[in-house]
Parts: C-alpha cells; sequence; structure tokens
C-alpha cells in the first residue's frame, strides 16, 4: 500500500527543446507495485507546453489546476479543472497553458510512456 502527498515528491524537468516551463512527479508506478503503468502529475507554467508528439499508447488524463488547451490531431480542446481526456495511440497532442498560474493534470501511461 501506498500513502503520500505530492508536496513531498521532487518534480522531474521535462528536458526537451519542444517544451516550456514544464515539470513532472510520479505518484505511482511498477515501482510502488502498479505493474504496468505509470500515473503522474504534470505542471505546466505560465505560457508553458508540452512537447507536441505522438507514440504508440494511449493515455488519459484528468485536469486538476488552471486553464489549458490540449491540441489532439489539430484541433484545440479548452480545459479546465475537472476536465478528462483520452488521448489515443498514434495521434499527434500537446498540452498548453493559457491561462495565469499553473496549468495541472494527472496523466497514466502505460509503463513504456513514461520516458521522461
Amino acid at each position: 500500500m501506498i500513502i503520500g502527498n505530492i508536496d513531498d515528491l521532487t518534480a522531474k524537468d521535462v528536458v526537451t527543446s519542444e517544451a516550456k516551463f514544464t515539470t513532472m512527479k510520479v505518484l505511482v508506478s511498477p515501482d510502488e507495485g502498479w505493474e504496468g503503468y505509470v500515473m503522474r502529475v504534470v505542471e505546466v507554467g505560465e505560457t508553458g507546453y508540452t512537447p507536441k508528439h505522438s507514440h504508440p499508447w494511449q493515455h488519459i488524463n484528468y485536469m486538476i489546476e488552471g486553464n489549458g488547451e490540449i491540441m489532439i490531431d489539430g484541433k484545440i480542446n479548452n480545459v479546465k479543472p475537472g476536465s478528462y481526456a483520452f488521448i489515443p495511440p498514434g495521434v499527434l497532442h500537446q498540452f498548453r497553458n493559457v491561462g495565469s498560474g499553473i496549468f495541472k493534470f494527472i496523466c497514466i501511461v502505460p509503463k513504456e510512456g513514461h520516458i521522461y
């Protein structure tokens, strides 16, 4: 059993020229016993964004703070706390902070999708 608090975790910068002001914290992964999946929280600072990318696995997201947009296959979707998204495999996508303050969301990927 794992019980923790996000404030006790260290954020890791998403280091790529295709991302801006983006960090990630891993909440639960195979290291904690969830075989095959990783649950992480992504924080995108003001004017920041994640890399525009696609990959062969799906993932799910739940927005918990701030205002953002998700580009999925060229379509811009506005999101806010309480919004959720399923990103299919092979689809070009990107998350952007379009508000003030932090844009924060949960991202659950298969283990092979945790590349940062």
